[in-house]
């Protein structure tokens, strides 16, 4: 499809910042609502044809997403270190093409559930940490997962689980077919009274809106779909979004900085080309949807009169509470082949510890799944006591269609130390101020990633495993879900958005992203920023109609 084309001297209605989960949703919608739209994408935008499943270049080498030659970024545990980059790699990972990344996740699509959005009246202070409730609550956000399930496309099975929320809709898909790694691990979870239950997962099981089905290559998580299977915005909302020709998709295009007039509005983004030349573009208002890392310091190296701390910066909060999700499970061997390296990553998850509990003496809860990883990134997981190199190392390699991994994916808890703002010194390949990460887990998230593995070699151990390997549990040095940076709230003095996602300091300055999420909720967080994305954009739209923007 030919994109619809703007000049950088015309005022577009809208730009939006980013072409990921978010971008491709808040493009569509608003240009649907007939409404000029610019998306801007720093990375290339790539045919099906041109991903691939090289496990070195894709996860090593920096192939589809931000590589620390170009995006340096500097990383510390707490605010009285130093800061400095890592060796190889970035600490926050995200891709770096036409459809972000929604390209290559895993495509787990979890709800929140309703305990997601009052966390903080449920448990009350929590030392150390900012546990508040969401200005919104799941009913209100209800008919936009639902939105997303069927607008975007989604496998699964409704009622399936007794501890999902209640749904308006069954899911417009069935689920997956079920892996050896989910027979295994339904069959130990049950054996222990749990409840596991068909993945609901963003990846076609059959063809739906012109795009086939899962072909079971078995290499989701990190990698594009050249079938076209996965449910990114690359095939789903994009094209929908140029389809109305309003849209113009614009990649190769860094923005750096935020245009701002003297009455403190955004007036469009500056933004260096494919050849690095600078351009602005002109927009009546800018949307940010560039993740909960990226976004946060577009908005701190935006600084400029009036706004001298950064953009829609007035609380403060810009960069901080920034959350990952924390977890632990185990690796298991079995008796016979299980050849993992085939299908979707995850078919079957269990709810059953999504509730944290007072009893377990700590915060925290979440979900667990049954998955496998590529050879190379298998390969090198080595566990303690297996040999390295040589004849021990051979057989462990060779072992690799014998073994499956229980997952458990939870919560952290937002820390106001814990952020991302800028380096005084470390610059990227265009001579922008890089991003400096600070992150230190809560003792809580640390307790409860303990306790996951604890489960995690339970129900191996109940599913027959010959061999378990307990997850290691570490300090963080880094993570993929980059979530409350510029969170979601009633009071400008406590949040950067309110509860539709326009900053409360500068009028025509929308964001969303994972950065206006309040709560980390249990680590799969792409379908609620989906719906945050469907909801903020049908307001943004009503706004802009009335000429309140």
């Amino acid at each position: 499809m030919v994109s619809k084309m703007y000049k950088t001297s015309e005022t577009v209605d809208f730009v939006v910042v980013g072409s990921g989960a978010a971008g491709g949703i808040m493009a569509r919608e608003l240009s649907r609502a007939g409404h000029s739209v610019v998306l801007m994408e720093q990375g290339p935008r790539l045919g099906p044809d041109q991903f691939e499943h090289d496990e070195l270049k894709y996860r090593n080498l920096s192939g589809i997403t931000n590589n620390p030659a170009t995006n340096p970024q500097s990383f510390r545990h707490t605010p009285d270190e130093t800061a400095k980059p890592m060796d190889g790699r970035n600490p926050l990972t995200y891709a770096r093409v036409v459809g972000g990344s929604s390209t290559h996740f895993n495509a787990n699509f979890w709800r929140l559930h309703e305990i997601d959005f009052i966390e903080g009246s449920r448990w009350g202070p929590i030392e150390g940490a900012s546990l508040v409730d969401w200005p919104i609550t799941y009913a209100e956000l209800e008919p936009y997962y639902t939105k997303v399930e069927w607008e975007v496309g989604v496998s699964g099975l409704a009622g399936a689980s007794p501890f999902d929320p209640w749904r308006s809709k069954p899911y417009p898909m069935p689920p997956l077919p079920v892996k050896s790694s989910g027979v295994l691990f339904e069959r130990g979870a049950r054996k222990l009274g749990l409840h596991p239950f068909p993945a609901p997962m963003a990846i076609n099981s059959v063809f739906y809106k012109n795009r086939p089905p899962c072909a079971q290559c078995g290499l989701c998580g990190g990698f594009g779909c050249e079938v076209m299977a996965k449910s990114s915005s690359v095939w789903t909302m994009i094209p929908e979004a140029e389809a109305t020709g309003r849209c113009e998709v614009r990649s190769l295009s860094y923005v750096f900085r935020i245009g701002m007039d003297k009455t403190g509005r955004a007036t469009g983004v500056h933004y260096f080309d494919g050849k690095k030349v600078e351009q602005f573009q002109k927009a009546r208002a800018v949307v940010v949807c560039a993740n909960g890392s990226e976004t946060p310091k577009l908005l701190l190296n935006s600084a400029t009169n009036g706004f001298e701390h950064g953009l829609a910066n007035s609380s403060g909060a810009v960069g901080r509470y920034l959350m990952f999700n924390k977890g632990g499970g185990a690796m298991a061997r079995f008796e016979h082949p299980l050849n993992e390296y085939k299908g979707a990553n995850v078919t079957r998850v269990m709810h059953d510890f999504y509730d944290s509990d007072p009893k377990r003496g700590f915060y925290g809860g979440g979900g667990f799944d049954a998955r496998s990883g590529g050879p190379l990134t298998w390969g090198q997981s080595v566990p303690k006591g297996t040999a390295a190199w040589g004849q021990g190392f051979k057989e462990y390699l060779e072992s690799y269609t014998y073994w499956m991994q229980c997952a458990g994916h939870g919560t952290s808890l937002a820390q106001e130390n814990n952020r991302v703002d800028i380096d005084p010194e470390l610059k990227d390949a265009w001579g922008i101020p890089a991003m400096r990460v600070t992150y230190k887990d809560h003792p809580d998230d640390v307790k409860h990633a303990k306790w996951q593995v604890e489960r995690a070699v339970e129900i191996m151990d109940a599913a027959g495993a010959s061999q378990i390997v307990p997850g290691e549990v570490g300090e963080a040095n880094g993570g993929v879900h980059l979530l409350g940076t510029c969170r979601m709230g009633n009071d400008p003095r406590t949040s950067v958005v309110d509860k539709y996602n326009r900053t409360h300091d500068v009028k025509n300055l929308f964001l969303c992203d994972g950065s206006s999420m309040v709560t980390s909720g249990r680590g799969q967080p792409t379908q609620t920023i989906e719906a945050l994305a469907f909801r903020a954009a049908e307001y943004i739209s009503k706004f802009a109609k009335a000429n309140e923007i």
